[in-house]
């Protein structure tokens, strides 16, 4: 492709995106295709001969664009809503572009000092002190994968060099987490050879917290009974209903007993940008490991995930491994470089984006726009708590809603509830205007609406809660 054929095709692609971006909602939020549309509408080879990006684009607005789930959409409310703002974009664009590869400084000292300046940035948003040191990875099980790496290596010496089948007398290990921790704390325990039966699942209190006391036993149970303690995993902003780990007593456990704490701040992380939600993170500045994401509440597209350590030393003693053609007279200098933070040698430009985005909203900006994603949740979460047929299930400490319609007069079985809820989710998406999830609270279907779109308003909110209602009665007499 020649400069003038690609400044055409390309003055055309963003004139496109800029008008995907603006008018997203003329789309339904979730697709009206079946499983195997895609595949069945497409060649089963590549073409033998090159084909124009004219043909290639055509085919793109013809197959692909309508079988996309449209995260973009601001009536999206399923998972944790994201929103690739359009500095973003362009910083992807960018990012493509350059091509880089920041495995060593020397291979791109723009990106790797950059990464550094960004989450500096960052982090002293968040409140934390510099004590942390910052890397980027790709999404959150990553980030806990790193961090209970790290863990593990702290707590066993020689981990690295003989592996936990070459630690004769070692015995069983252990890592903790709340019963409503992410599921992606047990793929790293399985990843790192600990077996799923290592992690134990702490309960959690009626407001979905682990607690702090039950924790405590379980420790002092385990080291009666020769169980190794390596890692605590606490969750601010849990999964399915937001919940907040106590994470100070968490903190105090863990420094009483010598073992690693990974926050998992994933979601809720960017809260801390706001003065008055600090309280929610108290004890996260003294924690090991930390993980925020910024593709989920601070408009980036995915993915860019910001892994915080303040013992980044037994991160790169865990992942350092420098053979002969990758040694550089700047490493013996001092020089950081990011492929000795993780597993992953190739690495892209990721902090461009985050730079560009910090720079474009500004710390104003950002609260502006948490802020309002709050107040927009509260406004639904005071609707449901006003509706004598709908009930909350959970707290709302930041912007999720977890919810159900519980008609008055029911008289139907738990499992009739759950099924009546299913179909009004079920009503509510096909509708194309929102999309909302589903988890389970205490064993019961629960919908949850999660507010993260930088576009999204009043009516889009509203709009979902006019959906629920309209819906609820044909779900309750079907």
């Amino acid at each position: 492709m020649d400069p003038a054929e690609f400044r055409r095709h390309g003055h055309a692609l963003v004139d496109w995106i800029a008008e995907y971006l603006a008018g997203s909602e003329r789309y339904p939020v979730l697709p009206r295709v079946s499983p195997g549309d895609v595949r069945a509408a497409l060649p089963a080879d590549a073409p033998e001969r090159g084909e124009s990006f004219d043909a290639i684009f055509a085919d793109f607005e013809r197959v692909i664009v309508p079988a996309l789930t449209h995260w973009n959409h601001p009536g999206f409310f399923a998972y944790f809503a994201t929103s690739g703002s359009a500095p973003g974009v362009l910083a992807e664009f960018l990012a493509a572009a350059l091509n880089q590869q920041a495995m060593l400084w020397r291979t791109s000292p723009a990106a790797t000092e950059l990464e550094e300046v960004s989450l500096a940035w960052l982090r002293r948003l968040l409140g934390l002190p510099d004590a942390f040191e910052g890397v980027i990875y790709d999404t959150a099980s990553v980030s806990t994968l790193h961090g209970l790496a790290a863990a593990r290596e702290a707590a066993i010496p020689g981990v690295r060099e003989f592996g936990l089948p070459g630690r004769a007398g070692l015995g069983q290990v252990r890592v903790y987490c709340s019963e409503h921790a992410h599921s992606s704390v047990d793929k790293a325990v399985m990843l790192l050879g600990l077996g799923q039966r290592a992690l134990m699942r702490i309960p959690a209190d009626d407001r979905f917290r682990m607690r702090a006391g039950a924790l405590r036993d379980a420790i002092a149970a385990d080291r009666a009974n020769g169980v190794t303690p390596i890692a605590v995993v606490a969750t601010v902003g849990t999964t399915s209903m937001t919940s907040v780990d106590p994470v100070r007593e968490v903190l105090d456990i863990c420094r009483s007993e010598s073992v690693w704490l990974h926050v998992d701040a994933a979601y809720a992380g960017p809260a801390a940008i706001l003065p008055e939600f600090r309280a929610h993170f108290a004890g996260w500045e003294d924690a090991d490991s930390i993980v925020v994401n910024p593709h989920k509440w601070l408009f980036t597209p995915v993915d860019l995930s910001a892994f915080y350590s303040r013992r980044m030393d037994m991160v790169r003693q865990t992942f350092s491994l420098v053979p002969e053609y990758l040694r550089t007279a700047e490493g013996s200098r001092g020089v950081r470089d990011l492929m000795d933070t993780g597993i992953q040698l190739g690495r892209r430009f990721r902090a461009l984006k985050l730079w560009i985005i910090l720079r474009h909203f500004g710390a104003d900006g950002v609260r502006a726009v948490l802020s309002e994603h709050i107040r927009l949740a509260r406004q639904f979460a005071d609707r449901v708590d006003a509706d004598p047929d709908f009930e909350r299930l959970a707290p709302v400490p930041f912007s999720v809603v977890c919810f159900r319609a519980r008609p008055r007069g029911f008289t139907g079985s738990s499992a009739d509830l759950d099924e009546l809820n299913a179909r009004l989710l079920d009503g509510v998406n096909a509708s194309g205007d929102v999309f909302l999830s589903h988890t389970r609270i205490n064993g019961a279907f629960a919908i949850r609406l999660a507010i993260g779109h930088l576009r999204t308003t009043d009516a889009h909110v509203s709009r979902a809660w006019e959906l629920l209602r309209a819906h609820a009665g044909a779900a309750a007499t079907a």
